[in-house]
């Protein structure tokens, strides 16, 4: 089992000018103290417009600055909105080599595609065509990183000509691949793509289980065709994460972060918004009602507790657990305190066999692996006389005149 920290930057409203700022500067010293813990992985979303919700627009900014305030701690884009009119596959494969660049090779490569109105209309993409168009880019992406020069590209989203695209990652071929899941059948999809599973969605351990039989009885089997240069097998879940000694103190600190996270996200998809005038945190305090909140979410209690939850989603077959402890107004103090506790009485009781354990896994997946290899369409290299000639600026003459 692994873990992350995870980041959507919510700021309810009301907001003041320094607001944004305070927001950042917690958030990066959160990760420092998750790298300095032995965390292993820090996961940023890319969301724009949406107010109080997320203010995470320039992800790659954010995990760049992580990465050089840190270590050890593997930097993930969770994820990166691929489709072209969102980002332009060269400017993400770009991007995505530089961080891995920049960071020593700690990048993971989240793809994604957004499910709110206020981002699809507001770059003018059809909601009827975003999996398609995100996959395409996705598959396009990593011919990007992997190949010298890139040979060239005519498809439904986005064209370009042979260029090599620079930098290449650290990586070989590429950082590994996952795709944003929240219910079933992106569970589905991500595995028949060859992409890790990235579940923003809260199951507890028996709906894992199914979600994990699904992913990894899709890996093994021929549906697998990956879309990267490699199979990233594996799922993590994203889990409520407060923690204190005293469970109700937990719950008091942490279970309006959550419910804000959960009702927001529905919200945005759901409701009527308007741009700039956003209500949501007084809208969520509205229909919150005292019964509700005084309920424990797994994740949110002792130290014990948070590691019992581990294991049942360990025994159900997932690789990573990622904590959602920056939610709502959750008080940067009492995030980092559970942190600590984290890192102190729990993470210490799943690092012995950790080793041992993903050897494991990686040597039963081999063959798998690469069979789903085999299966791949490759996109073809240019033989050397078949890389274009790009014509001058000026010609020769014409710098004589």
């Amino acid at each position: 089992m692994r873990f992350g920290v995870f980041y959507e930057l919510q700021l309810p409203k009301p907001w003041d000018d320094g607001a944004e700022q305070q927001l950042i500067n917690e958030a990066i010293e959160q990760v420092e103290l998750a790298d300095r813990l032995g965390i292993h992985h820090a996961w940023a979303v890319e969301h724009h417009f949406l107010d109080e919700y997320s203010h995470c627009s320039a992800s790659d900014v954010f995990l760049a600055t992580l990465a050089a305030r840190t270590k050890q701690i593997r930097v993930g884009f969770g994820i990166r909105q691929v489709i072209p009119q969102y980002n332009p596959p060269a400017r993400t494969a770009e991007s995505v080599a530089m961080l891995d660049l920049c960071s020593q090779g700690r990048v993971e490569f989240g793809i994604g595609e957004s499910a709110t109105r206020m981002e699809l209309r507001g770059f003018n993409i059809a909601a009827r065509e975003k999996r398609e168009l995100a996959l395409e880019a996705a598959e396009q992406i990593a011919n990007m990183m992997a190949m010298d020069p890139y040979p060239g590209y005519e498809g439904r989203g986005f064209s370009m000509p042979c260029r090599n695209v620079l930098p290449k990652p650290i990586q070989k071929p590429h950082p590994p691949m996952w795709m944003a899941c929240t219910n079933r059948q992106t569970i589905e999809v991500a595995a028949r793509n060859g992409l890790g599973a990235l579940a923003f969605s809260f199951v507890d351990p028996d709906e894992a289980r199914l979600w994990a039989t699904a992913y990894y009885d899709i890996i093994q089997s021929e549906a697998c065709v990956p879309i990267s240069h490699m199979v990233n097998a594996n799922i993590a879940m994203v889990a409520p994460f407060s923690l204190n000694h005293d469970p109700n103190q937990a719950v008091a600190r942490g279970i309006h972060g959550f419910r804000f996270f959960n009702y927001a996200m529905g919200a945005l998809v759901t409701k009527d918004n308007v741009p700039g005038r956003t209500t949501l945190w007084q809208d969520y305090l509205a229909q919150a009602s005292d019964k509700k909140l005084t309920r424990k979410a797994p994740g949110i209690g002792t130290p014990q507790e948070f590691g019992d939850l581990v294991r049942d989603y360990e025994l159900a077959g997932v690789d990573q657990v990622i904590f959602l402890q920056q939610g709502g107004l959750n008080k940067h103090e009492h995030i980092c305190e559970s942190l600590q506790l984290f890192g102190d009485e729990v993470l210490p009781d799943f690092e012995p066999n950790r080793a041992s354990v993903e050897s494991a896994k990686a040597e039963r997946l081999a063959p798998h692996i690469e069979a789903a290899l085999r299966r791949k369409n490759w996109m073809r290299p240019l033989e050397e006389d078949e890389i274009p000639v790009v014509g001058a600026s000026v010609k020769k003459a014409e710098l004589y005149q």
